[in-house]
C-alpha cells in the first residue's frame, strides 16, 4: 500500500492522553455525527530517539515471567509502538471509532534482538479497511528500526474489528465464518491470575484502556468485569516458549474470547524440534477450565530470514 507523508511526532504520544482523545471525539461525533468516509489516512507515523525505560522494563520482563536481561521481549517491543501506532487511531480523518475496537489478532516478525540502549524508530500506519459480517476490520502496523538504519528489527500487524460499524462502499461478506467446534485438550500448564494484573501491565505497558483496570472502570464501558490485555497474555506466552529461542523468529496470535478477572486459564503448548532436537516452533491454544471456551491460539516460530535488511 502506498503512503503520503510521513509524519514525525515529537515524543512517543502518552496512551492515557490518547483515550482521553478518544472519549471526546466519540461525544462530538455523536453531538455531530459519524464521518462517513470510507478511506484511511495515507500518512505514517514516526518517532525517533525511542528507548525503553529500564525500570518499567525491568518490571515488565519480571511480569510475563522473564529475568531481567539487556534484550527488549517481543512483548515489550509491541508495547513501544503501540502508542505511534494508536495515534493514528484518533485522528479525524480515521474512519472507525478507536472507544469499543475489538482486538482480533496479532502477527508479529521478530528479526533481531534489540538491546535496551538501542535509540530506536518507531513508524506505523494503517491498511487493508474491510467488511467483516460483525462490522469492520482494519490492520495497525508498526516496524521498528535503529535510528538512522534501514535495518528491520522488528515488525507487528495488528487487527482489530469496529463491531457494528459499517462504512459505505465497503462490502460486508454475505457467507458465514464455519463454525470449528473446540474439544480442550490435555493442558499442560495453568495460569491463574488475579484482578490486580491488569492494573500491573498498566503501569508497565502505558495501556490504561479502562476494560483493564477494574471491575467499576470495566462496566462502564459495557463490560461485565475487567478482562485482562491480550498483549499480556501474548507477551507472557512468547516468553514462556521455544528456549533458547533463535535471535529471528515470529509469532501471531488469535483472541477469540476475554480473559474476565479475576481467572484460571488452561494451556496447551505443543513444542516440536527438528532431528537433532533443536526447537522450531511452538503451538499453542489457551481456555477456560470450567466454560472449556477457547481464550486465544497461535504459535511461535522460527523465521527463515535471519535479517530485516530488505
Amino acid at each position: 500500500m502506498s503512503h503520503g507523508e510521513t509524519r514525525i511526532l515529537s515524543e512517543v504520544p502518552s496512551l492515557s492522553k490518547l483515550y482521553l482523545g478518544a472519549a471526546a471525539g466519540a461525544a462530538r461525533s455523536r453531538v455531530l455525527g459519524s464521518s462517513d468516509t470510507s478511506s484511511l489516512p495515507q500518512t505514517r507515523h514516526q518517532v525517533t530517539g525511542v528507548s525503553a525505560d529500564l525500570a518499567k522494563l525491568t518490571e515488565f520482563q519480571h511480569l510475563v515471567g522473564r529475568s531481567a536481561r539487556d534484550v527488549l521481549p517481543s512483548g515489550y517491543l509491541h508495547a513501544l509502538a503501540f502508542p505511534v501506532a494508536m495515534s493514528l487511531m484518533v485522528g479525524a480523518d480515521f474512519p472507525l471509532p478507536l472507544l469499543g475496537m475489538i482486538h482480533l489478532r496479532n502477527r508479529v516478525e521478530h528479526f533481531q534482538p534489540v538491546l535496551f540502549s538501542q535509540p530506536l524508530t518507531i513508524t506505523a500506519w494503517a491498511e487493508n479497511l474491510a467488511g467483516n459480517r460483525s462490522g469492520t476490520t482494519v490492520d495497525l502496523v508498526a516496524e521498528i528500526r535503529p535510528d538512522g538504519s534501514d535495518v528491520l528489527l522488528w515488525r507487528g500487524v495488528s487487527n482489530y474489528l469496529a463491531k457494528g460499524v459499517y462504512l459505505p462502499g465497503i462490502d460486508k461478506p454475505t457467507a458465514e465464518a464455519p463454525r470449528v467446534s473446540f474439544d480442550p485438550p490435555s493442558p499442560t500448564g495453568m495460569w491463574r491470575l488475579g484482578v490486580d494484573i491488569g492494573r500491573e501491565y498498566a503501569a508497565v505497558s502505558g495501556d490504561f484502556n479502562p476494560i483493564h483496570l477494574s471491575a467499576l472502570t470495566a462496566r462502564a464501558m459495557g463490560m461485565r468485569r475487567s478482562i485482562a490485555h491480550g498483549m499480556y497474555l501474548a507477551a507472557r506466552l512468547v516468553e514462556g516458549v521455544g528456549e533458547p529461542k533463535p535471535d529471528s523468529f515470529g509469532w501471531d496470535i488469535a483472541f477469540e474470547a476475554p480473559v474476565f478477572l479475576p481467572a484460571t486459564v488452561a494451556l496447551n503448548i505443543d513444542d516440536v524440534t527438528d532431528a537433532d532436537g533443536t526447537w522450531e516452533h511452538s503451538d499453542y491454544v489457551a481456555w477456560s477450565p470450567i466454560t472449556g471456551r477457547r481464550h486465544f491460539s497461535g504459535s511461535v516460530h522460527t523465521l527463515a530470514s535471519e535479517t530485516g535488511d530488505f
